[in-house]
């Protein structure tokens, strides 16, 4: 029956991600606050909608930036990227480029001043990556990326990327970790998804000047260690 749930759950929020795609179209062609509105709107659809039907309630904690910042985030499901979108003011996500080409969901990222990164091209990736920031300073938000490139199950170990770190030197900005335990509930593959509390939790904040080396060690250490207790206050140990 859950499974069943899910299925409609899933269904229906990619309809309404058309609908409401196209209701906003014409405000979010001309302005940013257009589809940053329809985006917010999304969110708060498939958050109301996952408490009533599948039964996810969705939980953001911590303190929420609202100035300029990096936020360096554990991603394992779409769940994630939409709980810490909604919570801060204007987020901007550095994003797969092939993501660009995707219906709704391209027009809107580039309204939104998202950055796109070719993954297959890592030196020029990253060149790019920092270059395009930088031009885009003048569009004020919370820049989100995700260290590990990519999502990750629960449990599983995959190393962090380089490009965070230099992202956090070259704009010298604060670098805000957040945790999860989204995967729990929503894996990153499969049409199960479990009810209970999917939460992401914004850590307290990287002041600018760490070296390479130590803002990477402290990065993944202060994520994974508390996105492994969040895991585990909702019954999950790591793979077995």
């Amino acid at each position: 029956m859950q499974w069943l749930r899910s299925l409609v759950y899933m269904v229906q929020i990619y309809l309404m991600m058309v609908i409401l795609g196209i209701v906003f179209a014409p405000w979010a062609i001309v302005s940013a606050n257009g589809a940053r509105a329809a985006c917010k709107t999304y969110c708060r659809w498939c958050f109301w909608t996952a408490r009533w039907m599948i039964g996810l309630r969705a939980n953001v904690v911590g303190d929420i930036p609202t100035d300029e910042v990096v936020i360096a985030a554990k991603h394992q499901s779409f769940f994630d990227i939409m709980l810490i979108f909604e919570a801060v003011p204007t987020a901007k996500f550095i994003m797969k480029k092939e993501l660009l080409w995707t219906p709704v969901i391209g027009l809107y990222a580039k309204r939104l001043g998202c950055i796109p990164v070719d993954r297959g091209k890592k030196g020029k990736a990253i060149d790019k990556m920092v270059a395009d920031v930088n031009a885009g300073r003048a569009q004020p938000g919370q820049l989100v990326i995700y260290p590990q490139g990519t999502r990750v199950a629960p449990g599983a170990n995959v190393p962090y990327k380089v490009g965070t770190a230099v992202l956090y030197q070259q704009l010298q900005q604060p670098c805000v970790p957040v945790a999860t335990n989204v995967g729990v509930f929503w894996p990153r593959t499969g049409i199960l998804r479990k009810p209970g509390v999917a939460t992401v939790e914004f850590l307290p904040r990287m002041a600018p000047g760490k070296q390479r080396g130590v803002f990477m060690s402290e990065l993944e250490d202060v994520i994974e260690t508390r996105s492994n207790a969040l895991m585990a206050e909702v019954g999950f140990h790591g793979i077995r």
